[in-house]
């Protein structure tokens, strides 16, 4: 318990306290004088008084304060009539607060200021009183080095535990997630195989049928199969985090491959009924990877917010341009058609109204593995973007900005 207060007391924060304890213990020595062989004579008072005002300064100026403090202690013992303790005493603290606080290039140079500072108050006991000097010279300039980096060191292996007990709880965490997305994937996988059996055998048996049922089933028959080896893709990264940095793991889209994947989104949505009008500009294929799934993400859940709040009559417009490197989404619709949780249309801005409240309420759809309206705000604003929703007229827009050089 003793040992961690004084590894405390020898904290950067507490640098005001133990200069402030200096500074008291100074003045009182100067006031009552406890091993007095004279009185101070004005020369003494005047570098005394100097090495006190020096250490409020060390708070925030270890090395200049420390320089500063030998020089005042050099000056004391080459001008002074009595011996300097008090100059002394605060170069040496002075030396222990840069050996505490500052870079080692730092503290070789006050070490040697405070040894040349010595070396001038003791030139008349050399070279007689040689082993004496050597003895003051390991007090005076050896201890305070050898105690600020013995307590540096210390504070330097506290906080790498500390960093380690952060990494291994991380990793604890980390590795919890993993397991928890393994376990849904093996359900969601599970069911989605089943959907997609049950498809292929619906496909077989009602070969015959007319043609645009037959459409239907292959369009979830390959959106089931697609969904698997996404599943697959996502849990192989989960297993082994090193795939995501070689490239062999899960990328939902290639570069470059984004304004067919767009099509592919606006096309789906289509077929499940809406009027899309898409204006996607071709320089969207430059975007890196991050940003270009950000905007596939947004456009398919944007498009699913039309399809359950607008309904499948509304007409949506998709509008992706670049321009000086920024990305500007935006989906819209008409309001038209009845939503799946909007009730009868009543038309006019009562059933706008209405519709708006209800959509901020709830947000857009899940889909894709997203989140709504929250798992949108939450992609924009990594990026450094802002999603903006509300009202826009009979219908209701989504629109926002990334910024360039967000997803790098």
């Amino acid at each position: 318990m003793v040992l961690r207060w004084v590894s405390r007391l020898f904290d950067d924060r507490y640098a005001w306290l133990r200069l402030s304890l200096l500074a008291l213990s100074g003045v009182g020595y100067l006031l009552f004088r406890p091993v007095a062989d004279g009185p101070y004579a004005p020369v003494d008072w005047t570098f005394a008084t100097a090495a006190l005002a020096l250490c409020p300064l060390g708070v925030r100026w270890p090395f200049p304060t420390a320089l500063a403090a030998a020089l005042v202690f050099a000056a004391a013992g080459w001008l002074g009539q009595a011996e300097p303790i008090v100059p002394q005493v605060g170069a040496t603290w002075a030396a222990l607060e840069l050996t505490l606080r500052a870079p080692m290039r730092q503290v070789a140079v006050g070490a040697g200021a405070l040894l040349v500072g010595y070396l001038v108050d003791s030139l008349d006991e050399l070279p007689s009183g040689l082993p004496t000097w050597l003895y003051g010279v390991t007090v005076v300039v050896g201890v305070p080095l050898l105690v600020g980096l013995n307590v540096r060191a210390s504070h330097r292996l506290a906080r790498q535990a500390e960093q380690r007990v952060a990494v291994e709880a991380q990793a604890a965490r980390a590795g919890e997630r993993a397991a928890i997305a393994r376990e849904l994937h093996d359900l969601v996988a599970h069911h989605v195989a089943s959907m997609v059996l049950r498809v292929g055998v619906a496909r077989h048996v009602l070969s015959g049928t007319d043609p645009r049922v037959a459409e239907v089933f292959d369009d979830l028959h390959s959106s089931g199969s697609t969904a698997l080896a996404d599943l697959r893709r996502l849990v192989a990264v989960l297993r082994n985090p090193a795939l995501a940095g070689d490239g062999t793991g899960y990328v939902p889209i290639e570069p470059g491959a984004l304004p067919e994947a767009l099509a592919e989104a606006v096309h789906r949505a289509v077929k499940g009924g809406l009027a899309v009008e898409a204006t996607i500009d071709p320089e969207v294929a430059t975007l890196d990877t991050v940003r270009g799934l950000a905007v596939l993400r947004l456009t398919q859940e944007g498009l699913a917010n039309v399809a359950r709040h607008a309904g499948p009559a509304a007409r949506a417009r998709v509008c992706v341009r670049m321009h000086d490197g920024n990305v500007h989404w935006e989906v819209s619709d008409d309001g038209g058609g009845r939503g799946e949780d909007t009730g009868p249309r009543r038309g006019g801005d009562e059933g706008a109204a209405r519709r708006g409240s209800r959509r901020a309420e709830t947000g857009p759809a899940v889909v894709e593995g997203g989140h709504g309206l929250i798992g949108m705000r939450e992609r924009v604003e990594l990026l450094g973007g802002r999603l903006v929703a509300g009202p826009d007229g009979p219908g209701w827009r989504l629109r926002t900005v990334l910024p360039a050089g967000a997803g790098r």
